[in-house]
């Protein structure tokens, strides 16, 4: 295809005239007499010269002109005509699409050289006008949005700094690179959580996929993303989800690599595991944080992780203190620094109630796994709480269907077999009698065969032969 030539957008444009001679011959004219003050004669020669090209179909010469009567605007400081000329540019007939690019592409690289705050949120805001459902600028519109969102943060406003990134369908915008795409998501969440905002928080995260995150080259915005995720379940006291958060990041190359990174994040992981409610989900994840091997070099929490893996009582009393010391206070080593999870916050003690809960729930998992009926007293004896507060960790339990229970309130005693329907006893039996018939018949086989092979050799090859 010829260089004269040219798509802008869905149209074919064929230049009819070459204006180039002519702008390289004006453009330095207009530019002198700009410099001696006379702006107003040097725009309307550009702008006569811009109807040319336009009506022309010059493309290039059209994009020289627009960048032309910008930079002749800013230079002089004149900032109300460039504000009313990139208004006029844009909203001329038949403009074309790929100058009015170039021109907002130069418009922009002129907002951080503004010293005045007033004019610049005047300039940012024409830029922002003109661009408003143009799919050619909307990267353009997008860098200048969040650099308005940054501004009103500044000045601390929060929630209008937030709306204002709302706007902004990122995961639409074709032109932009992925990279760009990420980072300005990863803000609309951090403005989000900024205003408290949790379930658009919520939603907006799904925009992005996690596999995106194993290229090496984007590990910086990994943490982030991380890092706001675990701040959004830290709020609703998604626990389970936290450890898989803090669990991707322990699995990055950079952590791996740092022993004070990997040491903290195994140790939230650790925290947030046993936090997590019982369910299929945690049982698997408890398992495969125990299995970690740097976890071996973390003495306590490892300890601390076996308490709830190896089905035995907790008596919260004897290590309440030791677990106050390792979680809250903390000392001078590395193992025993304290992650924050627990501190002197609402929040903090909020978690460690919680931690509180979770001993006792899995106290109550451990007496349906090796008791069949058991008194109620002797229950609250064993867990260190009053028969209320027994009753009502047992309802929990109950009504999460984690085990089964019945009380016989007459003789206060706890049931934690259950009755099972008469066909269902038949089924397990005959299931067991079947196996015990397979193993006597294997039993059976092997014996006639150590029979034959001793008849058919005789003493001497069978010793032999062993």
């Amino acid at each position: 295809m010829s260089s004269d030539i040219t798509y802008d957008g869905s149209r074919l444009l064929k230049m009819e005239v070459d204006y180039s001679n002519t702008v390289d011959e004006k453009i330095p004219v207009c530019e002198r007499l700009a410099k001696e003050g006379k702006l107003s004669e040097a725009l309307d020669i550009l702008l006569s010269l811009e109807k040319q090209t336009r009506t022309g179909s010059d493309t290039h010469s059209t994009s020289r002109v627009l960048v032309a009567i910008v930079k002749l605007c800013f230079e002089a400081k004149n900032f109300k005509a460039l504000n009313e000329n990139i208004v006029l540019l844009t909203k001329r007939r038949s403009q074309i699409k790929q100058s009015i690019t170039k021109m907002i592409e130069e418009s922009c690289s002129y907002v951080d050289l503004i010293d005045d705050k007033a004019v610049q949120l005047e300039f940012i805001d024409t830029l922002r006008t003109v661009t408003a459902g143009k799919i050619y600028v909307e990267v353009e519109r997008a860098r200048l949005t969040l650099k308005l969102a940054l501004m009103k943060e500044k000045e601390e406003k929060i929630e209008e700094a937030a709306d204002i990134l709302q706007e902004l369908q990122v995961e639409t915008f074709g032109s932009m690179d992925k990279k760009e795409k990420v980072e300005l998501i990863l803000e609309q969440m951090r403005f989000c959580l900024a205003k408290k905002d949790f379930v658009r928080t919520q939603i907006i995260s799904k925009k992005i996929q996690t596999k995106y995150f194993e290229d090496p080259e984007v590990q910086d915005l990994k943490f982030k993303y991380y890092n706001l995720m675990i701040q959004l379940d830290q709020s609703e006291g998604s626990y389970l989800a936290i450890c898989k958060h803090y669990l991707a990041l322990f699995n990055s190359p950079s952590v791996q690599s740092d022993v004070n990174k990997r040491t903290n994040i195994l140790k939230n992981c650790v925290i947030y595991i046993i936090l997590a409610p019982f369910d299929n989900q945690q049982s698997d994840l408890i398992n495969r944080v125990k299995g970690e091997k740097a976890l071996q070099d973390i003495t306590r929490y490892n300890e601390l992780i076996k308490m709830f893996t190896n089905w035995e009582l907790i008596n919260w009393r004897s290590i309440e203190v030791s677990l106050q010391q390792l979680l809250r206070v903390g000392g001078p080593d590395l193992e025993l620094q304290p992650t924050g999870a627990f501190d002197a916050s609402e929040s903090g003690n909020k978690r460690w109630n919680d931690l509180k809960n979770r001993v006792v729930e899995y106290n109550i998992r451990v007496m349906a796994k090796y008791y069949s009926r058991l008194r109620l007293q002797r229950m609250s004896e064993l867990l260190g709480l009053n028969l209320k507060e027994t009753e009502e960790a047992l309802s929990v339990l109950v009504v999460n269907k984690t085990i089964w229970a019945k009380v016989d309130r007459s003789s206060a005693v706890v049931n934690f077999s259950q009755q099972k329907d008469p066909n269902q006893v038949l089924n397990d039996w005959s299931k067991d009698i079947n196996s015990l018939m397979q193993l006597v018949c294997k039993t059976n086989h092997l014996i006639n065969k150590e029979e034959m092979i001793h008849q058919n050799y005789s003493p001497s090859q069978v010793e032999a032969n062993n």
